[in-house]
């Protein structure tokens, strides 16, 4: 201790400094924060004095002694106890020893606050741990260790660990600090991300069917009038855990390559199916949709390859050859100005499509036909696509009668057709994309 004193002056002038606890004739305690800043600006190689300086006191009023002693005792608690070693409450010897013995409540005050730090870095680690596990891509985020280290600190009301729990975490405390000032900017986007999660749900359920990033962008384009980066849409599905619907693979279906063309209608689509006419390019197939406890009900649809239109479509509680021609009748009746002089029906090699009675029918319809290779799903890819998707978007089992299924599937057509805005349309429905192809 130095033995110069204090003037009432000279103590007047320390008690205003912001890093001054309190003085006495005798001696100056400081606050907790200088000594964690002293030794911060020590560590970058400053010198005691001018750290002194820089903090606002008077070197001539403290003197040199008292700032050299002050110095020392400060390094020494740091190298042994960390920057808990600084803190002013003398429960891990900080700052200078006692002359005395410690009394049984100061004791177990010690013992308490001893608890407390450990309890505060292992419960710190265990939380690096468990969020480590739970990340399955890439190194834990600083933010996500500076948002724990600040929990830990507000929970245990410690303001002297920064620096301890940063090392801890192998995280730089100017990085924490950053964190801390820029939580009003966190705030800021967060309220922006949740305005844009509620325009992306809006545009997720749009008509009552889930929908992917492209189809939401182009939603949102269409309908809202807004214009959202994918990327920035795929974020905030990921953030707030909303899921479009995956196709599943089927794993019955074989991807088998035919050895052979069929003999009775040749394949003369050969996957040609964007020729970007109207009406040319008619893909056919059927589908089974099960309903209720334990029914099964039958989609035969037409959809014209260039546009992606379901022209016509036939649904049937029975497999008969009558699901097939029905849905070439009602093409004729709905759309017969819409076909293509060369117009022609593509299908698979099912029995309904090799019916001499469903190929006479396209005849009197002058409609030509053509047919995939056997076992070769790929040559009639749009129709099993379009099947795919809409077995995604629509809930078939929750209709327990077939008039419910009807009117389900009556609602997704015209749902496809005119407000499904499709990535390969140039993010147009349908419709919308025939007739611009019209116009052109």
């Amino acid at each position: 201790m130095s033995n110069k004193l204090f003037s009432d002056e000279e103590i007047d002038v320390l008690s205003k400094n912001k890093y001054v606890k309190s003085v006495s004739k005798r001696g100056i305690t400081y606050t907790d924060d200088f000594k964690t800043l002293f030794i911060a600006e020590y560590n970058k190689g400053y010198l005691p004095t001018q750290i002194f300086i820089d903090a606002g006191f008077d070197v001539n009023i403290l003197g040199n002694h008292r700032i050299y002693s002050a110095s020392k005792r400060w390094r020494k608690s740091y190298r042994e106890s960390g920057e808990l070693g600084l803190r002013d409450t003398r429960k891990f010897n900080s700052g200078r020893p006692l002359s005395r013995e410690l009394s049984v409540e100061e004791i177990i005050a010690k013992k308490d606050a001893e608890i407390a730090y450990w309890k505060a870095e292992a419960e710190l680690l265990k939380k690096i741990e468990l969020q480590e596990r739970q990340v399955k891509r890439g190194e834990l985020k600083a933010a996500v260790i500076f948002k724990l280290i600040q929990e830990i600190i507000s929970k245990y009301n410690f303001k002297n660990m920064v620096s301890h729990l940063c090392k801890v975490a192998e995280v730089s405390r100017s990085g924490y600090y950053r964190y801390i000032e820029s939580s009003k900017n966190r705030d800021v986007r967060e309220q922006r991300d949740l305005q844009l999660k509620e325009a992306i749900l809006k545009a997720f359920n749009h008509r009552g069917y889930k929908k992917g990033s492209r189809s939401i962008k182009m939603v949102l384009e269409n309908e809202l009038n807004l214009i959202v980066n994918r990327k920035c849409i795929q974020r905030i599905m990921r953030k707030y855990n909303i899921k479009c619907p995956i196709r599943k693979a089927n794993p019955y279906r074989r991807m088998m390559k035919a050895t052979k063309e069929h003999t009775v209608v040749p394949n003369l689509l050969n996957r040609n199916f964007k020729q970007e006419v109207v009406g040319k390019v008619l893909l056919t197939d059927i589908t089974y949709l099960p309903y209720g406890a334990s029914c099964m009900a039958y989609l035969s649809t037409i959809k014209d390859a260039s546009t992606n239109e379901i022209l016509s479509y036939n649904l049937s509680n029975r497999l008969t050859l009558e699901i097939a021609t029905k849905t070439i009748d009602k093409l004729i009746i709905q759309h017969e100005n819409l076909l293509h002089k060369d117009a022609f029906i593509h299908s698979d090699q099912g029995g309904h499509y090799t019916s001499p009675k469903f190929q006479k029918l396209l005849k009197e319809y002058n409609l030509g036909q053509s047919m995939s290779r056997r076992g070769n799903c790929w040559d009639n890819a749009p129709q099993e696509s379009f099947f795919g998707h809409m077995k995604d978007e629509i809930d078939s089992k929750g209709c327990s009668t077939f008039e419910e299924l009807q009117l389900l599937i009556d609602d997704y057509m015209e749902y496809y057709n005119n407000f499904r805005y499709q990535w390969g349309l140039k993010k147009l429905t349908p419709i919308q994309y025939r007739n611009q192809l019209l116009s052109a």
